[in-house]
């Protein structure tokens, strides 16, 4: 049971960052076109710092039932008197899930540091540059998170 409570919160963990990146991606950024560059930077601004907060506290869901989950197998694997390996699904889903991290990492603590510092300042050129970097991460992100997605359901 504890186990397929994790797994929940782990697939859960990763709707919220994945499903955001889409939502923002395709149907936000689009939309807010049509405002001035204040309105549109101060809304995206906004609309990242939320999201942002959402997806560390994510980060860390992933990252303690997907060690957890890593763990159990271990101890089983050993009492059962076998060698640990893990799954080749698992092992690209973990590296490709640090990537991503590390990536989130830099679009939070970089590029969304000068897009607030641009809002700050009223810098709406500065502002537009850093979110255009910020898309492009993301979208990179994205990308990685289907990739991991279509990849470990068609290695089962």
């Amino acid at each position: 049971m504890i186990y397929a409570t994790l797994k929940l919160l782990h697939i859960l963990a990763i709707v919220v960052w994945i499903g955001g990146m889409v939502f923002t991606h395709f149907f936000l950024r689009p939309a807010t076109l049509t405002l001035e560059p204040p309105q549109r930077i101060r809304l995206m601004h906004g609309v990242l710092q939320r999201f942002f907060a959402a997806v560390l506290a994510s980060i860390a869901i992933v990252l303690v039932t997907g060690l957890w989950m890593i763990a159990r197998l271990a101890k089983e694997s050993v009492q059962a008197g076998l060698g640990f390996n893990m799954p080749l699904d698992w092992t690209i889903m973990a590296t490709l899930g640090i990537v991503m991290m590390g990536i989130f990492g830099h679009i939070r603590f970089a590029l969304f540091k000068r897009l607030s510092k641009a809002v700050a300042a009223g810098d709406w050129p500065a502002g537009g540059t850093a979110l255009a970097s910020i898309r492009t991460w993301v979208g990179v992100n994205l990308a990685l998170g289907v990739v991991i997605i279509v990849l470990t359901l068609l290695m089962v």
